[in-house]
């Protein structure tokens, strides 16, 4: 699957989802590192990826075509729950469920919205 992580994505996550055959986009240490929000938008759907983010304007975009949207929001994030969150939301859905599909994982609950209304 093609994905793009943000800034706020620890390392740890980007190897492990290399590793699990994904690929990953990461701009850190790139020119593009610190690019707006609606230009980071559009080089992600641009490039046909799932967003992964801890920045929960994203949720913006829910109802415009995209190819998923991920969304760590957690009261106390560390690089270890976060990426526990994520490695959860990825093996819960398959590559072909994730276009259209907005995930916003929490420390207990998650909530999943559709284009077109929740599920």
């Amino acid at each position: 699957m093609k994905i793009f992580v943000d800034e706020n994505i620890p390392l740890m996550t980007v190897q492990t989802l290399r590793d699990m055959g994904h690929d990953v986009l990461d701009i850190r240490g790139t020119v593009y590192e610190g690019m707006t929000d609606d230009a980071l938008w559009e080089m992600v759907q641009r490039e046909g990826r799932l967003l992964i983010t801890t920045d929960k304007g994203f949720a913006w975009y829910r109802d415009r075509p995209h190819h998923g949207i991920l969304i760590v929001r957690l009261r106390q994030p560390n690089r270890h729950k976060i990426h526990q969150r994520v490695m959860q939301a990825i093996a819960q859905f398959t590559a072909e469920e994730w276009p259209g599909l907005l995930v916003t994982m929490r420390d207990i609950v998650q909530s999943v919205w559709r284009i077109g209304g929740a599920e």
